[in-house]
């Protein structure tokens, strides 16, 4: 009965701190502590519990990954990679219906490559790609929708922060993961592109288009004639820059795929070669240390918060509540496929109000096991997972890159609400991979299979 009152408390509590403000992570270590000493009644034992807890996790060598890919692409941002990374896209479809709107997503997916986090892909899309698109003539509903649902791809194709956290919580393999999120991370960059595509066809005022003519003899539409992204001149080549950050990334996942460097070591050569790009393209050491200096002020609460997750979740193993949830979930009598429905509705639903890392953090301890007992492959239930916290973050009415995008334009006279609306497309472009991996796992498998 008592153990029951700290299960509760492990729950309820913490829903209770996040949802009045306080830090993902002081709720977590906060209330772990608490359940530990309620169940114990030792104040040494609990102190001993927290320190060795946190030792262990520190000094993972693998967590080194997460500093090393984020100043990499802290790094290859802050040269100017993003906005060569459009220009390289616009050239190259530049005749294409919706060109813009197509290069957002494929610039997303090769920026995804760099930086791995979807707010950072949003902001920088919404300052890039938006002023173009305005002056080409886009809808602001068409075109913002589309920049937030594109930074989706900057959480699935790897380096992907949410992966290197799923598999710190769950004790997989940091490269397994990379390789798993490449195809499904392809096939969801397609499915945009395709729906983009189709749009400007169907509704070409949506892309600042004419409609386009029917009749033999008519003039030949502007999209096939114009040179130009946006009525100008085409931006300049982007240089060699491009090159070698899409060599440089296509390099650290061969490596980590053929096993020549661990995801942690990739890590390092990924940083010392981005730090070199980016002394190349006349980054100022005073940026390069503004890079270092800002990686440092996100990973130290994020490193923070993983090190309460895992108190968070040793305190739900002794209290017996990850068994009891595992238990529950088995034995309820729904099948495998309502679990696996539930757990995407809850992760949609948490998506609206909290971060990605927390939800990961809160809900994967429980789940993971749940899943595996089930019997889904823990890599493809992973890449599931992931899409399916991407997408609550497009979910209104708090998904976290509608506001994003709303606050990169703030003059712009479009509400958050039409954002979302203009994003719903991507959302149902999302769910449908989600769909795809359950039921066929191997898209998310086979690439990690074929590596070993």
């Amino acid at each position: 009965m008592f153990e029951f009152f700290e299960m509760t408390l492990l729950i309820v509590g913490l829903l209770v701190l996040v949802l009045a403000g306080i830090h993902v992570a002081v709720a977590l270590g906060s209330v772990a502590v608490l359940a530990m000493y309620l169940l114990h009644q030792d104040l040494p034992v609990v102190a001993t519990f927290v320190a060795i807890s946190a030792f262990e996790v520190i000094r993972e060598y693998v967590l080194a990954v997460i500093p090393l890919f984020m100043l990499m692409g802290e790094l290859l941002a802050r040269c100017g990679a993003a906005r060569d990374v459009f220009a390289l896209a616009t050239r190259a479809l530049h005749r294409v219906p919706g060109q813009l709107a197509i290069t957002t997503v494929i610039a997303n997916a090769l920026f995804a490559f760099v930086t791995g986090v979807s707010i950072a892909a949003a902001a920088s899309f919404s300052r890039i790609a938006w002023p173009e698109m305005k002056a080409k003539g886009y809808d602001a509903r068409f075109g913002l929708g589309c920049i937030a649902g594109s930074a989706c791809l900057g959480m699935l194709i790897p380096p992907s922060v949410l992966m290197i956290v799923w598999a710190v919580v769950t004790e997989m393999s940091i490269g397994d993961l990379f390789l798993a999120g490449i195809v499904p991370g392809i096939i969801v960059t397609c499915l945009f592109c395709v729906y983009i595509w189709c749009a400007a066809r169907i509704s070409p005022a949506l892309v600042g288009e004419q409609p386009r003519p029917r009749s033999l003899g008519a003039a030949v539409p502007e999209w096939l004639t114009d040179d130009s992204p946006g009525g100008g001149e085409l931006p300049p080549a982007p240089g060699l820059s491009v090159l070698l950050v899409i060599g440089l990334m296509a390099g650290l996942l061969f490596g980590i795929w053929r096993g020549v460097f661990t995801p942690t070591e990739g890590g390092a050569v990924g940083a010392v070669l981005a730090l070199l790009v980016s002394k190349a393209r006349g980054l100022s050491p005073e940026g390069i240390l503004d890079g270092i200096l800002a990686v440092g002020r996100t990973c130290a609460p994020l490193l923070l918060l993983i090190v309460f997750a895992q108190i968070y979740t040793r305190a739900l193993s002794m209290t017996g509540m990850t068994g009891l949830f595992t238990a529950l979930f088995l034995e309820s009598g729904l099948g495998p496929w309502q679990v696996l429905a539930l757990m995407v509705a809850i992760w949609f639903a948490l998506g609206c109000i909290v971060d990605s890392i927390p939800i990961i953090v809160l809900t994967v301890p429980i789940f993971h096991p749940v899943a595996v007992g089930l019997g889904f492959d823990p890599v493809a239930f992973a890449i599931l997972g992931i899409i399916s916290i991407e997408t609550g973050l497009l979910t209104p009415p708090f998904g976290i890159l509608g506001y994003t995008v709303k606050l990169a334009q703030p003059d712009e006279p479009i509400s958050t609400g039409d954002i979302f609306l203009g994003a719903v497309p991507y959302w149902i472009c999302l769910l449908i991979v989600i769909v795809l991996i359950a039921l066929f796992p191997a898209v998310a498998t086979w690439l990690p299979n074929l590596g070993r």
